[in-house]
């Protein structure tokens, strides 16, 4: 069972396989691993106790950054991401820490998460993925409907207020020219950064 894994430069953490949306373009969709990794389908979800085990196999100083995300979303363990991002801060304090999230989280746990954030995560990336409520319910299809695109420029605006640095992302090639224009001016009006990422399968 991998919990963690080689991205790159990265060490990604992997604690569940829930998520409250199904994405069109979903790396789950076309393969069961990424970068170095072996299966990211879990046989259960490790608790932190495992996690804390799995950081134990790593040289965790010679990567640029520890990326919490994984074949899931990761704010469907709080709790766990929580305590992961705590014990890297307490171990490595230099080390960078990232959150990759569908932007949901708040939602999905019903209050805001983003003050729990503060000194334990330093990059928030959120899956923008398209311009208008309209699109992004026919590309995301979240289980929590017509609310979720609301919801997740709030929550990108909450994590502007509070974590050092927010990213908001699109992948390359499932919209147009013209939406990653507007893409863009959303992200500054929010005051979040903008990022095309590239389309994997």
């Amino acid at each position: 069972m991998t919990i963690l894994y080689e991205v790159r430069q990265g060490l990604y953490v992997n604690l569940t396989n829930k998520c409250c949306n199904d994405c069109t373009f979903c790396l789950r969709n076309f393969k069961d691993r990424e970068g170095r990794s072996g299966s990211l389908w879990l046989d259960h979800e490790p608790d932190f106790g495992e996690v804390r085990e799995a950081f134990r196999q790593f040289d965790v100083p010679r990567y640029k950054e520890v990326v919490i995300c994984g074949f899931g979303e990761p704010t469907e363990a709080l709790e766990r991401v929580l305590q992961t991002a705590g014990y890297v801060k307490e171990h490595w304090p230099s080390m960078p820490v990232r959150i990759n999230t569908n932007g949901l989280g708040n939602l999905i746990n019903g209050r805001n998460i983003v003050p729990l954030f503060k000194n334990r995560i330093d990059t928030v990336s959120i899956s923008l993925n398209t311009p208008d409520k309209e699109r992004y319910l026919e590309v995301v299809r979240p289980a929590f409907g017509e609310k979720s695109f609301d919801a997740m420029l709030d929550f990108a605006r909450e994590c502007v207020r509070t974590v050092p640095h927010t990213v908001l992302s699109t992948v390359a090639t499932t919209i147009s020219r013209e939406d990653e224009e507007k893409c863009a001016a959303i992200c500054r009006e929010i005051g979040a950064a903008y990022r095309i990422r590239e389309f994997e399968h």
